[in-house]
């Protein structure tokens, strides 16, 4: 479900919050172990990762392990079709 709902996210911008930080990128890709790859990312705190505001970084793979949320645009989301697909889901797990 939340898989192919990503998947529909590609070429959006969104923020990911992790554990430790926000990051802020447009989503390239995301996987079916919700790993998240960025690109022309920013960091909410610049002073605590320096590193992160070089030209070279505007990349990034995100391991899904360390992803708390992730902050959709609110016009981007279908939210018709989160209901009807977790309906779906629902009935199938009571047959």
């Amino acid at each position: 479900l939340f898989y192919s709902f990503f998947k529909s996210l590609v070429g959006k911008d969104v923020v990911v919050e992790l554990k430790n930080d926000l990051i802020c990128g447009t989503l390239h890709s995301v996987d079916q172990y919700l790993n998240i790859k960025l690109t022309d990312i920013s960091v909410t705190d610049p002073e605590k990762y320096p590193h992160m505001l070089q030209l070279s970084v505007k990349n990034c793979f995100i391991r899904g392990s360390v992803v708390r949320y992730v902050q959709l645009p609110a016009d981007e989301v279908d939210t018709q079709l989160l209901q009807d697909a977790a309906r779906k889901e629902a009935m199938q797990q009571k047959q």
